[in-house]
């Protein structure tokens, strides 16, 4: 019917998120038999496949690694073939090994890489599973879901803990991809038997790591599309359980022999999971141990164990066991200190409390990213100040808008120091022969009021090196709702919450408002899943300006459609013999040259 580029996309997204809400409603309503025919309606439909099929060719980061079959980055045509192929029962082939560094240390993580026809429809799968547990996962689960993120979780943390100190039983769960036990995630997924039995399959697919196959028995995939979901279905349960638990405690009214009501004691307690990560919190020591036998006898069932070397009782205020108050949770430290009438913290009726809760960078975190930063400039030893500086910044720039939204100007200073003590030795290396004051005046000049700015020579302007303190705080962000989901329809809150993410740099944020959270080239409303990317509306190979009013954000997928539009421009203002020398500024694109017109692969 369609060629790939006529295939109306506006209208496919919007027939298949009608009918997620759908599927999102009848969940929130256990109406499950509804549940069922509208994801069997989803699965059949040709739009779920196309878009399917466009998530993992066009916008998946992997979308060029190729399974056992050898097969990726699909032409056009190919895809189109690719949708009819999809249907669920098919025969599933290995996934691929593949071994990456694990981040903090020198251990390897096994990835196991689909073929890039089970991507697919692992993709479809999860477009009609994913509405309906979002309609059932627990409020205070935030890993691998859409618009939710790891500030939600520290946010979470700090509203449990900023007007009481705390007990907190910090864990992790040991090899939870690896482990988890198939029939339990089986039964507790209970869907219908056409997807139940190609989930196993997916499961039991076996690894191929070399030219040998491994048998999987159990563990779900790490690499693979559907895998997250899986693992927080596996999971879900976890905080209810807890708070069950919580009815048993022995806790009474201050003043008095009276036990607490049920609905108190649930209260009392907060399990909150960021994937295989979670923190219990409660302020009886007591309680946390209960808790803890608690886990582990639950995760037992699932095939799964705490991971000793991560597992620890702590205390927010007061040291316990030996260490010191405070724990690690998802790159923060978070802790509370005493603290005088001015600076204390103060309760819900207004009394000073005597302490304040303190959320920064963990030690970890920072020697990770200044050990990022020296290999960077180690590295580099040879290459130009200008190549260094780029290379630098939007790693330092990263890193400051993850923790951006709490207290870190201390650390960011000290962070800094380090770093330019790193790059006097790299101009030093570079010119051995050179003394301190001609060294300084070449690669630090006076901008404003700081006199030491690591950066280039022009006076109108330069290129500078970020200070991590020169980045603006942004404290006050604001947890998501409750069990809030992006399949409930309001597009209009979860667009406004794109754009005051810490982690959403100020130019892409900007454009976003100015962009009313819309894509001007497909009309669509941006989502959470959606990868976006800045796109120059006249190209600056054809003379546009890297200026705020020639940018726009668009859809990776509407990007590609655009930059082939973007050839011909570029052909008119440049030429055919000067078009071949401009083709570093399409090297996302794979394409070729036939007569000397650029065709895309």
């Amino acid at each position: 019917m369609y060629k790939w580029n006529t295939i109306p996309w506006r209208k496919l997204e919007k027939n298949v998120f009608k009918i997620q809400k759908r599927i999102y409603r009848a969940s929130s309503c256990d109406d499950v038999r509804l549940v069922r025919k509208l994801q069997k309606l989803l699965i059949n439909s040709w739009s779920a496949k196309a878009i399917a099929v466009r998530r993992v060719t066009q916008d998946n980061q992997g979308r060029k690694t190729a399974g056992v079959d050898g097969v990726k980055s699909l032409s056009p045509e190919a895809r189109l073939r690719l949708i009819d192929k999809l249907k669920l029962g098919t025969k599933v082939k290995p996934t691929r090994r593949v071994w990456i560094p694990k981040p903090g240390s020198d251990e390897e993580r096994p990835l196991g890489i689909p073929t890039m026809y089970d991507r697919a429809l692992q993709a479809l799968a999860k477009l009609a599973l994913e509405p309906e547990w979002e309609a059932k996962f627990e409020e205070n689960s935030y890993g691998f879901r859409p618009g939710r993120s790891c500030h939600d979780a520290i946010q979470a943390i700090y509203l449990c803990i900023h007007t009481k100190s705390k007990y907190v039983l910090d864990a992790d769960i040991a090899k939870c991809f690896d482990c988890i036990n198939h029939g339990k995630l089986l039964e507790k997924l209970n869907t219908f038997p056409t997807l139940r039995r190609q989930i196993r399959a997916w499961l039991k697919a076996g690894v191929m790591d070399g030219k040998k196959l491994f048998p999987t028995t159990e563990g779900t995939p790490q690499g693979g599309v559907l895998s997250p979901l899986l693992a927080n279905i596996a999971l879900h349960g976890m905080e209810n359980m807890i708070k069950n638990l919580a009815e048993s405690f022995n806790i009474k009214r201050k003043g008095s022999n009276y036990q607490l009501p049920k609905r108190d004691k649930r209260k009392s307690v907060s399990l909150i999971r960021y994937a295989d990560d979670f923190v219990i919190i409660h302020e009886s020591e007591e309680a946390i141990y209960q808790c803890q036998e608690a886990i582990k006898l639950w995760l037992n069932e699932l095939g799964l164990e705490l991971k000793p070397s991560k597992t620890k009782i702590a205390h927010t205020l007061k040291p316990h066991k030996k260490e010191k108050p405070g724990f690690e949770f998802l790159g923060f430290y978070i802790h509370q200190f005493k603290a005088g009438k001015c600076a204390s913290a103060k309760g819900t009726n207004g009394i000073i409390l005597g302490f304040k809760t303190q959320i920064s960078p963990s030690k970890k975190s920072q020697k990770k990213h200044y050990k990022k930063i020296a290999e960077v400039i180690d590295k580099y030893k040879g290459v130009s100040q200008i190549a260094l500086i780029k290379r630098l910044n939007p790693i330092i720039r990263g890193w400051c808008n993850y923790f951006n939204p709490y207290q870190c100007k201390k650390v960011f200073t000290k962070l800094y120091s380090l770093i330019h003590w790193k790059l006097w030795k790299w101009g030093r290396k570079r010119h051995r022969n050179k003394g301190n004051t001609w060294l300084r005046h070449k690669y630090w000049h006076i901008i404003g009021k700081d006199r030491w700015v690591f950066s280039t020579r022009e006076q109108s302007n330069p290129l500078q090196l970020i200070k991590h303190s020169s980045i603006p705080t942004n404290i006050g962000y604001v947890k998501v709702k409750g069990n809030a989901s992006p399949y409930n329809g309001d597009l209009i809150y979860w667009s406004k919450r794109m754009g005051t993410h810490p982690q959403m740099p100020k130019r892409t944020a900007s454009l976003l408002k100015k962009q009313k959270g819309k894509c001007p080239y497909c009309g669509l409303t941006f989502r959470e899943n959606d990868v976006i990317e800045t796109d120059h509306i006249i190209p600056t190979a054809a003379g546009g300006k890297d200026e705020y009013k020639n940018l726009q954000l668009l859809h990776r997928h509407c990007h590609d459609e655009k930059s082939k539009t973007d050839l011909k421009v570029i052909q008119k203002h440049l030429g055919k013999k000067r078009m071949k020398e401009t083709y570093k500024w399409f090297n996302r694109l794979d394409w070729i040259w036939v007569d000397d017109i650029p065709l895309l692969v």
